[in-house]
């Protein structure tokens, strides 16, 4: 099956991609329709999405306005092929969120608890989960840790299990591209950062979580989750100006076809302004950096089934696209 990157977006909306080409990486404009070099619509070749976030409004206006005008005849689109897609974003620094959907991390709690309550029958994992939900929302304070650049891969390309582990899982999570510096910014303005949205799988070694089986020494975000191929990006960036409500977006990711996650955005534990908030107080935010917000229920450890070699993972959410990638063995 061969996938385009404008799969899944939203009539009239469009989202930027990136492509191999003959000549290197070039950026392009992905439609429901077609798929075309932005050159054509920006007057020159771009390689790179950071290109465009200096003046990020006038390039979005200037590929809408092309857009809604006859396409030029030598203008032609980009022939199908997976293997020329690949991650829309080349980011200095990737934020993730932990543990910010409710159901996720209480489904997580009671079927592959902590080393100290591994003891504890369902019903009584179930009431400790609910109850630390109940304590991190009336804390205020999410959890955010730094991501591996290398992890990053194409919407289409392979990801690769590692030998090291049995429990490799899937986590399919919305994030937020940053488009301008951001240190110190407050809730009411922090959307204000984001520059459009993109989705991004973050693979999880579920054995690898506490490697040192003591959990009191916190998660080893290392070990589990920067294995290469584990954060398989897009296949567009959608401008924020498409998407306008991000905490009413839907997550799914099917497994050869099964529903395994299907949850909407709502159920954020902390939301998208507070997380960029929080991030922003500990760090500079700069053009081009991805947050990823976290993953809702449905993973596999919930459903007893990992990634296995040959499964197809089949990702979306709601108007940025769908993301097809295969397990393979290392």
């Amino acid at each position: 099956m061969t996938d385009m990157p404008g799969d899944g977006l939203a009539a009239g909306a469009f989202g930027f991609a990136r492509v191999r080409t003959p000549h290197g990486p070039r950026i392009a404009v992905a439609t429901p329709d077609a798929t075309f070099l932005a050159e054509h619509a920006l007057g020159s070749p771009v390689t790179s999405l950071s290109e465009l976030l200096p003046a990020w409004a006038t390039a979005v206006d200037k590929v809408r306005r092309w857009l809604s005008g006859p396409v030029p005849a030598k203008t032609v689109p980009l022939a199908a092929g997976n293997g020329a897609v690949m991650c829309p974003v080349t980011p200095e620094h990737i934020y993730q969120a932990a543990a910010n959907y409710r159901r996720h991390v209480v489904e997580l709690m009671v079927a592959s608890p902590r080393p100290e309550h591994r003891e504890l029958d369902q019903a009584a994992r179930q009431q400790v989960a609910e109850r630390l939900m109940n304590e991190r929302a009336a804390a205020g304070v999410p959890t955010v840790f730094s991501g591996v650049v290398s992890s990053l891969s194409g919407p289409y390309d392979d990801v690769v299990i590692p030998h090291i582990t049995r429990q490799c899982d899937w986590e399919l999570e919305l994030a937020a591209v940053i488009g301008s510096p951001s240190r110190y910014v407050p809730r009411s303005r922090a959307l204000d950062s984001v520059a459009g949205y993109v989705i991004v799988n973050d693979l999880t070694m579920r054995d690898r979580l506490y490697p040192s089986g003591d959990s009191g020494r916190g998660a080893d975000w290392l070990a589990c989750k920067g294995a290469p191929t584990f954060l398989p990006g897009g296949p567009v960036v959608v401008p924020a100006a498409f998407v306008s409500d991000p905490h009413d977006l839907r997550i799914t990711l099917s497994l050869n076809g099964a529903v395994m996650q299907d949850e909407s955005t709502a159920d954020m534990i902390y939301d998208l302004p507070r997380l960029i908030e929080h991030a922003s107080y500990c760090a500079l935010l700069k053009p081009g950096d991805l947050l990823l917000t976290g993953s809702p229920a449905g993973n596999g450890v919930h459903h007893g089934r990992f990634l296995a070699d040959g499964d197809v993972m089949t990702g979306s959410i709601t108007g940025l696209g769908v993301q097809r990638t295969r397990a393979v063995a290392e």
